[in-house]
């Protein structure tokens, strides 16, 4: 009789210890899992005097320290996104978006829902803001095929600009006066 009942527990043991003889045998650890994120790059100048009131960027000096945001909405337009990122010595600035979630939309797409706008310059001669290249209405995004890749990690790195601001002290040039 008491065999009979160990007989019908040895099922039961043989269950309990199923999920730790299968976890034994498992000795190669799992890859952990890729991060994929959002990147974008530019440039913000000062432009020169010559060039005001145009978009061209001839004689233009980047500026460090600079600060551009990124702003990003959502299909409702509503903003979903916002971060300030700063220049180096060059000009450049490279704003990874952490945290940045793409909906199900398809205005929910970084190149349709995010934009880089000139928010402050550290020059005091030159930090009027332009709207060269749509900084100061928000610069679109372009792709341009460019990612980093690492070995758990790979970016989606997106343009923006060139941006600029101007010195406070240009005069426009006036527009010759055309008789027909």
């Amino acid at each position: 009789m008491a065999s009979r009942r160990l007989l019908a527990l040895l099922p039961l043991l043989f269950l309990a210890l199923l999920p730790l003889l299968t976890n034994a045998y498992e000795t190669t650890p799992k890859p952990a899992a890729k991060v994929t994120e959002v990147g974008v790059e530019g440039l913000v100048y000062c432009q020169s005097c010559e060039n005001y009131g145009s978009w061209h960027l001839n004689r233009a000096k980047p500026i460090k320290g600079a600060i551009i945001s990124v702003i990003c909405k959502d299909h409702r337009n509503r903003i979903s996104y916002y971060k300030a990122f700063n220049t180096d010595k060059n000009g450049y600035f490279y704003a990874e978006l952490k945290g940045f979630k793409m909906g199900h939309s398809f205005l929910d797409h970084p190149l349709h829902s995010c934009k880089v706008k000139l928010v402050s310059s550290p020059l005091k001669t030159c930090n009027l803001l332009t709207n060269v290249n749509y900084g100061l209405n928000g610069a679109p995004l372009r792709y341009e095929d460019k990612r980093l890749v690492g070995s758990n990690y790979e970016a989606v790195v997106y343009a923006a600009g060139p941006l600029a601001f101007r010195p406070n002290n240009c005069v426009q040039k006036e527009e010759p006066d055309v008789n027909y």
